[in-house]
């Protein structure tokens, strides 16, 4: 049997072990609204955090744009795809979030697995939290560097591996908001041990920027740590995909660092550049951001009446079955329930219900952790939110008393 007749018993085995994944066909309507496969549903599940993505001044942009730049750029950046929207962004960005110098790739995937092979590589060390971003680890094998993980957010396991490493150059890698639990690095204890033990710090801030900091400009900027408090030991790294709500990544900090990274990151000089015209939507949003207190306040409004929601008496049926909100101030609220089939269940049930929120399962999580993940917006209500928590409590009963039955 050749080994290509492996893949469908491997997919089945996926299917057996409840996680075999789907894609759906969406399509945007008004408000937290989507069409997913035909089906009008409320989404939880959009990392488009201030509600950018519909935004009529965007649009207006790329229209603008079309007739100037058209549709595709034509070639890598180092050739004849750096266009002035392109130049013009990199200098906005750089501004926004208070760095000397900020290099624009077409996707935040590509700025990761650029970055950290261009910045480490054989006989170098990396010190990266266990829990970071797919891209980030795949950077780090990239890079040929030797890779160590230190347990999630735990600087005393990052400190022992530090003082016993012998290597030149360190680099520390670590997501400022974790994608998956909600929570925030400690920055400014990062940055110490990277002063302390000569690293850099390469911090991934895909879910923060637009919705920490003032003015929305982010985690670093959360932490006091941009502008004249900026260290050239950081380099700062962005998707414009999230609350930025258009495409792409950047990466900013230390001028020399930047240029170092632009010369050396195979993603970039190998990549077609992107797009004039996402760069044209990004400069608007950038903007809207900036002038965003009362969408970012309305974020935070709906992050406290879901928590409120889903922070159970003892007795509960949620509490009962086990099911735990973790602790998290951002836009990412994690419900988790332990075992996938009861995620993917939740998630269909819930579908039924016309409520869209994703089942995430191993190997996104830990075994034992699957979850819903809810990612809020401020394009969502109040009452999108309380008809969540009636659905969810509604499902816990449900659940409890299947439970109950079978003893």
């Amino acid at each position: 049997m050749s080994w290509l007749d492996e893949f469908s018993h491997r997919l089945n085995e996926l299917e057996a072990q409840h996680l075999l994944r789907q894609r759906r066909v969406v399509t945007p309507l008004p408000g937290a609204l989507m069409r997913v496969d035909g089906q009008a549903m409320l989404a939880f599940c959009s990392n488009d955090y201030l509600g950018l993505a519909a935004d009529a001044s965007l649009a207006e942009a790329v229209q603008q744009a079309l007739p100037h730049y058209g549709v595709g750029s034509g070639a890598s950046p180092m050739v004849s795809g750096h266009t002035a929207a392109n130049a013009a962004l990199e200098e906005e960005l750089a501004d926004f979030v208070q760095l000397p110098r900020a290099l624009y790739f077409y996707a935040g995937f590509a700025t990761n697995v650029g970055v950290i092979p261009a910045l480490v590589g054989l006989g170098d060390e990396i010190f990266a939290d266990r829990l970071n971003h797919a891209s980030l680890i795949d950077g780090s094998l990239l890079s040929r560097a030797r890779m160590q993980r230190y347990r999630h957010a735990d600087l005393d396991h990052l400190t022992q591996m530090l003082q016993a490493s012998e290597a030149k150059r360190k680099l520390i890698i670590s997501d400022a908001v974790f994608s998956m639990d909600g929570d925030v690095a400690d920055i400014p204890g990062l940055l110490a041990l990277a002063e302390e033990h000569d690293a850099l710090l390469l911090l991934d801030d895909a879910h923060g920027l637009g919705v920490m900091g003032p003015q929305g400009r982010g985690a670093l900027a959360a932490a006091g740590l941009t502008g004249a408090n900026a260290s050239r030991r950081i380099l700062y790294m962005s998707t414009l995909s999230k609350a930025v709500g258009v495409a792409g990544g950047f990466v900013a900090g230390d001028a020399t660092l930047v240029e170092w990274v632009l010369q050396k990151a195979r993603s970039y000089t190998f990549a077609t550049a992107a797009p004039a015209l996402l760069a044209e939507a990004i400069r608007p949003a950038l903007r809207r951001i900036a002038q965003g207190d009362a969408l970012r306040d309305q974020l935070h409004a709906r992050i406290l009446q879901l928590r409120r929601g889903l922070t159970p008496a003892a007795d509960s049926p949620m509490a009962s079955l086990g099911w735990s909100l973790m602790p998290s101030d951002t836009a990412i609220q994690p419900l988790v329930v332990g075992q996938n089939a009861v995620a993917l269940a939740l998630t269909d049930a819930l579908r039924q219900r016309g409520l869209w929120v994703p089942a995430i399962r191993p190997p996104t999580v830990p075994v034992g952790t699957a979850r819903l993940r809810i990612a809020l917006s401020a394009a969502h209500t109040e009452a999108d939110v309380d008809r969540l928590l009636e659905a969810l409590h509604a499902l816990a009963a449900e659940q409890f008393q299947a439970v109950l039955r079978a003893d």
